[in-house]
């Protein structure tokens, strides 16, 4: 892959995790950056114990030689007013445009079951009705033309556990969006735990990715999270995820269908795990071996 094109990040969420925070909570922000730095990487997205105040936080990636290049939002276009949504997403688009960023990762959490410890990730998903489809697609269009005022795509990350999780669903959504408000945060991750083919999906839909999370499974995990009946955050625990290279996702052609389309941007590193049981560092470098030898980066 040609490196004047792509950057390549890694998230925070193997140091320090979000949706539990006893994992990793003995890690502080300052060695969380400073390790990605050390593995290799040039950016990073942002985690729960970042900086607020972005000079603050612009200086400390600095001396790393790090930048922001994307931050999850939460939106919840099905249950809640339009113009609350559209608040907490100027809000941080606001921050972003201060970092230098220009992606935001929009997730619709409405009947989202990701965050509930108890409740199975294979047995409750939420199906949507066509006019919450449409509800959706429209919000998402009207967020996007948004973000474009602040010079900032909006990348939509499917995700385990929410209400755009499969290929049928990645589909619809991107048949139903504006190409030029909407684009696709790619996960191999969240796609093959599903049980979808990851290199399908990106070969359909190459040219709307804009983002991309790099990430792998343990199959062997997921396979018992579902025989089990286990929760996504449960399965976290338990090792589901992994990073590129340590699972079961042959990302030789994930990179060449990239390639191939000449796509330009970051690729981030992402694996929740335990980090007392997988250390951050050393996946971190394991990672960045993997993907220097697969895409030459």
């Amino acid at each position: 892959m040609d490196r004047n094109r792509i950057k390549l990040g890694i998230a925070p969420i193997a140091w320090t995790n979000d949706d539990m925070p006893d994992l990793g909570a003995e890690h502080t922000f300052g060695q969380c950056v400073s390790e990605m730095a050390l593995a290799g990487y040039v950016g990073c997205e942002v985690g729960n114990k970042y900086p607020k105040d972005p000079a603050v936080l612009r200086r400390a990636l600095e001396l790393r030689g790090l930048r922001i290049a994307n931050q999850w939002f939460s939106s919840f276009l099905l249950t809640q007013p339009y113009s609350s949504v559209e608040r907490a997403f100027v809000a941080q688009c606001e921050f972003l445009q201060a970092m230098g960023a220009d992606r935001i990762g929009v997730s619709e959490q409405s009947y989202g079951i990701q965050g509930h410890m108890d409740t199975p990730v294979f047995d409750a998903k939420h199906c949507m009705s066509d006019a919450q489809w449409d509800m959706l697609c429209d919000g998402l269009n009207r967020l996007g033309q948004t973000a474009l005022r602040y010079g900032i795509a909006l990348t939509y990350h499917h995700h385990m556990g929410t209400v755009v999780q499969t290929a049928d669903e990645i589909d619809r959504l991107m048949a139903h969006t504006d190409p030029q408000a909407v684009s696709l945060l790619f996960d191999s991750g969240h796609l093959a735990y599903c049980g979808e083919d990851p290199t399908d999906v990106l070969q359909r839909h190459a040219e709307r990715v804009r983002h991309v999370h790099l990430k792998d499974i343990r199959p062997q995990v997921v396979e018992r999270v579902k025989r089990e009946g286990k929760s996504f955050l449960q399965g976290v625990r338990m090792g589901t995820f992994t990073v590129p290279g340590d699972g079961s996702i042959d990302f030789a052609p994930i990179f060449r269908i990239l390639d191939t389309v000449g796509y330009r941007g970051w690729m981030i590193v992402e694996a929740e795990q335990d980090p007392a049981i997988a250390d951050p560092l050393e996946y971190a470098i394991k990672a960045r071996k993997y993907i220097a030898e697969q895409a030459g980066l």
